[in-house]
């Protein structure tokens, strides 16, 4: 008997455990991270869903899908402000059909949003949602969009240095547009404000978007860059004017706390 228990003790020192099921590899881990934040209006929350349709659908995205090594990528739709939503959770993507799907559930609803924004935590939970899920990609992507600097949450700096250090890349979609419902949160060159304090790794960009009419055309461009087998050089379109300091990473703070104040103020 305690031949058979030492015998049964070595294999299991010598047989790997396996604990949990193999990843699938993919070209792409992608998280598209959207912000819902109360700076946008409904307009503006329906635009968004319908441009990621119209760029998934596009043949430039489709053909960029098909130059990876295994023509296949691993997305997920997060929308964003303090807290974070999953729309729709990881799915592959291969053919024009699953892209046709993944358009398809984005258009279905639209959903209004009152909430503070928070580009540090969505960038955590970005990077939980990379670590956490079933796939293992040759690159691992984080896309963020939004309308203005963090003002909540810890320091977006620290939550970039701490994305980047898993390996994580960290691309910007800026929303330079003037829509929303306060003028006095927007950030002139916000773009430079993403590129300072928000995106970062190899091959990482801003691409602002300035008139919600080009928004899908931004979209499309942002994910071709994204799947394609070869991305660029880090690059940023810049912006035009300086309104407020937009490599200050702590703007959007400093924004709300002159706000409070006046809200406090008798």
């Amino acid at each position: 008997m305690k031949t058979v228990l030492a015998l049964l003790i070595a294999v299991a020192l010598v047989v790997p455990r396996v604990s949990k099921a193999e990843e699938i590899e993919v070209d792409l881990e992608l998280v598209l991270m959207v912000d819902v934040s109360r700076s946008m209006t409904e307009r503006e929350l329906e635009i968004q869903r319908k441009g990621y349709a119209e760029a998934l659908r596009s043949d430039a995205v489709f053909a960029a899908l098909q130059s990876g090594l295994l023509q296949t990528v691993a997305v997920t739709y997060v929308e964003w402000a303090g807290t974070q939503e999953v729309v729709i959770d990881w799915r592959l993507l291969h053919t024009r059909e699953d892209l046709d799907a993944f358009a398809e559930i984005l258009t279905s609803r639209f959903d209004p949003a009152l909430r503070r924004t928070s580009i540090s935590e969505a960038l955590i939970f970005g990077a939980r949602l990379i670590e956490s899920n079933e796939y293992k990609g040759l690159r691992r992507v984080i896309d963020i969009s939004g309308d203005g600097p963090n003002n909540q949450g810890r320091a977006v700096a620290v939550a970039r240095d701490t994305v980047l250090s898993k390996g994580i890349i960290i691309n910007g979609l800026p929303l330079l547009t003037r829509e929303g419902m306060d003028s006095a949160w927007h950030l002139d060159n916000l773009d430079i404000y993403y590129e300072s304090c928000v995106i970062g790794g190899p091959g990482s960009f801003v691409i602002p978007v300035f008139d919600w009419d080009d928004f899908a055309e931004a979209v499309q461009r942002k994910l071709v860059l994204e799947m394609v087998s070869n991305p660029p050089e880090a690059q940023i379109i810049p912006a035009q004017s300086i309104r407020l300091d937009p490599t200050d990473c702590l703007i959007g703070e400093k924004i709300w706390q002159d706000r409070r104040r006046y809200w406090d103020s008798p």
